[in-house]
Parts: structure tokens; sequence; C-alpha cells
């Protein structure tokens, strides 16, 4: 599920009687906020969202700043938690390949993101930008995921949802393939990928399509 920051807003206006367009300019501006810095390392993890909320909200608000925050951060999560058709699609995945998950973004939010939705357990290695000299795009995040695998490029598959970053990235690094799963069906771009489906539980449909070699073989691979 994508977080959708109506939540937030009705609950600004709801639980604590903002109005509609302070709810939607604080919601608004906190989410740019969010997302241009989600990470400062001068703040605690759970504090660094309060401190965006309290400068994001009207002054006669900001004393809200820190139950606002928790609300977020527990819609944010909840989210982005894998559901059970994912779960046991990567479950299956994982008897037949050596799974991997590069992301980008700052160390410690990305690894509290990991944790707290259990990826772990999924995947036989995970790569964050912010513990590296590279981000997605740049092929080299993508070759040393091969590396740690002990699989060839040509032997890996890119699954994921941004043509900037994942099938770009993908196809510079000459993976065996790239699978996109749109979040808008109208995008456009030039980094055209090599199968393109509407979500990630239709992935098996195009694999037959792709090498398929078993996991004892440790020579295929899917990149998330």
């Amino acid at each position: 599920m994508i977080f959708n920051p109506m939540y937030i807003i009705e609950i600004l206006q709801q639980q604590y009687g903002m109005t509609e367009e302070a709810a939607v300019e604080s919601g608004t501006n906190f989410l740019r906020a969010f997302r241009a810095r989600p990470d400062d390392d001068t703040y605690a993890l759970d504090e660094w969202p309060a401190h965006l909320w309290r400068n994001c909200l009207p002054k006669n608000y900001r004393h809200i700043a820190k139950n606002i925050s928790t609300e977020w951060v527990k819609l944010r999560f909840q989210c982005l938690a894998l559901t059970h058709e994912v779960i046991h699609l990567l479950e299956t995945l994982r008897e037949d390949y050596l799974l991997g998950l590069i992301t980008n973004g700052p160390s410690r939010a990305q690894w509290q993101k990991i944790e707290r939705l259990g990826l772990r357990k999924y995947f036989d290695c995970l790569l964050v930008s912010g513990d590296l000299p590279w981000e997605k795009p740049d092929q080299h995040i993508f070759l040393e995921a091969c590396k740690m695998l002990n699989v060839e490029p040509r032997m890996c598959i890119m699954v994921g949802d941004k043509l900037e970053t994942d099938i770009k990235g993908g196809k510079e690094a000459e993976l065996g393939g790239t699978v996109w799963i749109p979040l808008q069906k109208d995008m456009e771009s030039s980094d055209l990928p090599d199968f393109t489906i509407d979500k990630v539980t239709e992935l098996p449909e195009v694999l037959p399509n792709s090498p398929k070699l078993k996991r004892s073989e440790h020579t295929s691979n899917i990149t998330c």
C-alpha cells in the first residue's frame, strides 16, 4: 500500500480541529521536507520527524508536533508493511532464486525501515546507498549486489517501480533483465524495461522468459 497523505490530513482535521486548508498545507510541507531530508544525524531517528512537523505546523498547533509525528510514523509503517501475498511471493522465490534488496537513502533511516518491516529474512543481501559511495542508478551499486551474491550481472533481474533509478541502473549495469512496476500508468521514459507488470505478485508470470537456474547453483538472482 502506498502512503496516502490524506490519512494524516484527516487526523489533523478530525482529532485536532485544524481547518482543511491548514491541514493540507501542513501535511504537504511536511512530506516535502521529509522527502528532501529523511534523516538528520544530530537528532534521534524518532525525534527528526517531530522536529519537521514542528516547523510545518501553524504556531498555535506546534504543541501537537510529537503526537502527530507518532501518528504519522505508525501510519507510514502500516502502509509499507508487506502483504500476505507479497510474503508468500518472496518465500516462493527464495526456493529458486537468490534475492537482493537495494535501497537509496540515509543509512539509519533505511535500516530502521528494513528492521521494522522484518525484511532481513527474505533477502540474501541488502544494500543501503547511505553505506556506500554510490546510489541507484549508478551501475556500481547493482554490480556490488551481484558480487555479494556471487552471480554474473547477466544472470540478474532488476525489479523496481522507478524508471529513473531502478530500470536505468539495471540497464547500465547490463543485468539480464529489468521488470518495471509503475506507480503511475502514464509515466514515460527512454529507459524502457524488458517487462512491465501491474503488481509485484505478477512477477512469476515473466520470470520463465528470463534466465532461471536453481538456487543451489548460486547463479540466478533477483534484485529489488
